[in-house]
């Protein structure tokens, strides 16, 4: 997997990373953390990524312009292929932060759930609440929780950087793993070496 951007950085053209670079070399990193069924796995979420609507099934993902392989190549990746979590979380920390106006990283976590009401095998699968759309519509359904930490972009936007994602295994208490892995996360040294807290 390849894509060539000029860097226009390096030879003194601009005086600031054209952007393009940074996304081509986490394009190659996350590709690296595909040991098995990359190709597959990769253009499978340059599919999901690219849908631009929601995305309901696997199908609707195979015949994505951006998956050239065909359904069963999709569906094997997905339950053969694998992701090397540790260089994936590695890959993710070494990208640019967004800071606010004062150089402080705006962080914020948030336990969501993946409802999975229809799936009574499925492994360590717990309860979680989920808001009903009417006034006191709240509700236990079958799922599985995820903690998630991300950093906030500044100005008018809603979007944020997500830094990590874990699932929460029923016996798990949410508030002590977000704090753990919030601290794991400020804790570790930057791709310059330098702590982050």
């Amino acid at each position: 997997m390849s894509i060539s951007a000029p860097d226009r950085w390096a030879v003194g053209e601009e005086s600031v990373p054209d952007p393009r670079v940074d996304l081509v070399s986490f394009h190659e990193e996350f590709y690296r953390c595909l040991p098995t069924r990359g190709n597959a796995l990769f253009e499978l979420t340059d599919a999901l990524l690219c849908s631009g609507t929601a995305v309901r099934t696997l199908v609707e993902l195979s015949l994505a312009a951006e998956n050239r392989r065909g359904h069963g190549a999709l569906y094997d990746a997905i339950s053969c292929g694998s992701v090397d979590f540790t260089r994936l979380r590695r890959a993710l920390g070494g990208l640019t932060i967004p800071c606010d106006r004062g150089g402080r990283i705006v962080l914020v976590v948030d336990v969501s759930a993946w409802s999975r009401p229809d799936a009574p095998t499925s492994p360590q699968r717990g309860f979680c609440h989920v808001y009903g759309r009417g006034k006191s519509q709240a509700q236990l359904i079958p799922g599985w929780p995820y903690s998630f930490v991300a950093a906030l972009e500044t100005g008018r936007t809603s979007w944020t950087s997500v830094l990590d994602a874990v699932r929460l295994r029923p016996d798990d208490d949410e508030t002590a793993v977000t704090a753990t892995r919030t601290f794991c996360w400020c804790s570790t040294p930057d791709t310059s070496g330098v702590s982050r807290i």
